[in-house]
């Protein structure tokens, strides 16, 4: 029987992490361990602490206890380049040629001492071939120039200043230059930002290449599902894993599965706290057993022994019971959240097989044209296209925002739509979202509470809403909309800015919507998982495609 090959020694080790700002824990006593060829995903609401970890492992900042081992070549590539305006695409791509080199020229050093004397020789030239192979020093020049096509950039004068490069450029740019170099360990905060879907694969497949350890953070589903081996949770389900091995797909159905023992044990412990109090209570079982029967045959000796024994039986009962309750009001489970749900009220002109929004040869001069488009009542649509093709300017048109130069777009009686749009506003609403909330649903029969939506944390719900991020600025109208039940509602990138757990759970709320449903996404994972018919905003005009 042959021996199991050695376990690999992790590259990057993390022991016990802390992390606060100000009164504001982000980690607490966290570990991690990533070997080598082994990609560890970020995930978890924002805010959690996915850059705060990866600027902890990279040696950017010092945790307040705990420690990192990491290696020296170590590349941390945050969302800002790590070089100068003035450097060129040739000096940027250089100076990751030149690591590559001087492990070449490593490898030679080591070739020629194995000519001499010396015991170790041999050890420091398989080392250093060994460190040559992972990091392909044969092929790096030709490397270099696939790279540079796959991010798009093939087409770049390599003199020009990297100032005068877009942002976009810029990224992909300093992506380059980990993927030409290979490090033994890379960290990267959204490396998918301003890729487009080619792009956005080319990397996938690069990364996945790489033999030394990568731990990233992303919005992007897909590319994560592509990427990454292992699955980080930094804000799990109650009683759920911290760390998921597999696909992202692996990690999305362990997060469901502990959703669903978390809810079973509320609702255990729920039923265990009503038995608890029933008996406690007047009456309760724990008082019955007393005996209260008249004597049968006049024993009265007897019958005080008996009844002293069950006295003593119910107080101890009694004492368990409410022991027991202390124990639960102490340290309840806590209720899970609602899963996110939108209704609809279907009244009016919501009803029947009659359009509830109709366009009918719209155009707004310069931005789009649309020739021919029905919402009916139970439409679901998903509308794709380029930054600036048009797609908001669809949405404002059906919300009757904007109006348009020529043709028409008519709304059913009654009717009532909704939009989020990518802007939410409320930068500088001094209200709180139980404020805003309130007024929504004030004579709403049947909304839910806001605290019960799950979609505003309990912190948040009394916070000024300048107070508050982007992202949960969006959340906060999103418990708009569910209140409102529009039978038409229209959602402008939902998933921007939103936790990747809350964006899985909008795609399952949108696949069950009782009414009309209108997206402008460009989500991959969205729109590859997308369950009703698709458009596209293409020169200026929309095209309506097949379900999917």
């Amino acid at each position: 029987m042959s021996a199991l090959p050695p376990a690999p020694t992790p590259v990057l080790r993390a022991v016990g992490l802390s992390r606060a700002y100000g009164d504001r824990r982000v980690l607490t006593d966290l570990s991690v361990a990533v070997d080598p060829g082994h990609r560890l995903g970020l995930v978890g609401e924002n805010g959690i602490g996915k850059s705060t970890l990866l600027r902890l492992l990279a040696g950017v900042e010092e945790p307040d206890a705990g420690e990192v081992h990491r290696p020296a070549d170590l590349v941390h590539l945050a969302q800002e380049p790590p070089f100068g305006p003035d450097a060129t695409v040739d000096d940027v791509l250089g100076a990751a040629l030149a690591e590559v080199r001087a492990v070449a020229a490593a490898l030679e050093d080591a070739a020629a001492a194995l000519a001499g004397d010396d015991p170790g020789a041999a050890g420091r030239y398989d080392e250093a071939l060994a460190r040559a192979e992972a990091v392909g020093v044969w092929d790096a020049d030709a490397r270099a120039q696939r790279v540079l096509a796959g991010l798009g950039l093939g087409g770049v004068d390599p003199g020009r200043p990297s100032g005068t490069l877009s942002g976009g450029q810029r990224s992909r740019l300093a992506l380059a230059a980990v993927l030409v170099r290979r490090p033994r360990a890379v960290l990267l905060d959204e490396p998918t930002n301003h890729l487009d879907d080619e792009a956005a694969d080319f990397l996938a497949g690069a990364l996945a290449a790489l033999p030394g350890a990568v731990v990233l953070a992303s919005h992007d589903r897909v590319f994560l599902d592509e990427v990454v081996t292992e699955v980080l949770d930094l804000d799990p389900v109650l009683g759920g894993p911290r760390v998921v091995g597999g696909r992202y797909a692996d990690y999305r159905a362990a997060r469901q599965v502990a959703r669903e023992r978390w809810q079973e044990r509320w609702a255990a412990e729920q039923d265990e706290v009503a038995g608890l109090r029933a008996a406690l209570g007047e009456g309760g079982a724990a008082r019955t057993l007393a005996p209260g029967r008249e004597m049968a045959d006049r024993n009265k000796m007897a019958y005080g022994r008996a009844g002293d024994r069950v006295e003593q039986q119910v107080s101890r009962r009694v004492r368990d019971a409410r022991r027991r309750l202390d124990e639960i009001e102490a340290g309840p489970v806590p209720r899970p959240p609602r899963p996110l749900r939108f209704r609809a009220t279907l009244t009016g002109g919501g009803r029947g097989d009659g359009a509830a929004l109709a366009v009918r040869g719209a155009e707004v001069p310069g931005r789009l044209r649309v020739d021919a488009l029905d919402v009916h009542r139970d439409t679901a649509l998903l509308v794709t296209g380029a930054n600036g093709s048009g797609k908001s300017t669809l949405l404002h048109l059906l919300a009757g925002d904007l109006v348009p130069a020529a043709g028409t777009v008519r709304r059913a009686q009654d009717v009532r739509v909704a939009l989020l749009e990518q802007d939410v506003g409320l930068a500088d609403d001094p209200r709180t979202p139980r404020d805003v909330y309130g007024l929504v649903t004030a004579g709403v029969p049947g909304a839910v509470p806001l605290a019960e939506l799950g979609l505003v944390a309990a912190r948040d719900v009394d916070r000024p809403l300048r107070e508050l991020s982007v992202g949960q600025r969006r959340r906060v109208v999103l418990a708009l909309l569910v209140a409102q039940a529009p039978e038409v509602l229209l959602l402008d990138e939902p998933t921007n800015h939103i936790s990747l757990a809350l964006a899985d759970e909008l795609a399952d709320a949108l696949r069950v919507a009782p009414g009309a449903v209108v997206v402008a996404s460009h989500d991959r994972w969205l729109r590859r998982t997308w369950h009703g018919t698709t458009a596209e905003v293409l020169d200026g005009g929309l095209r309506v495609g097949g379900g999917s």
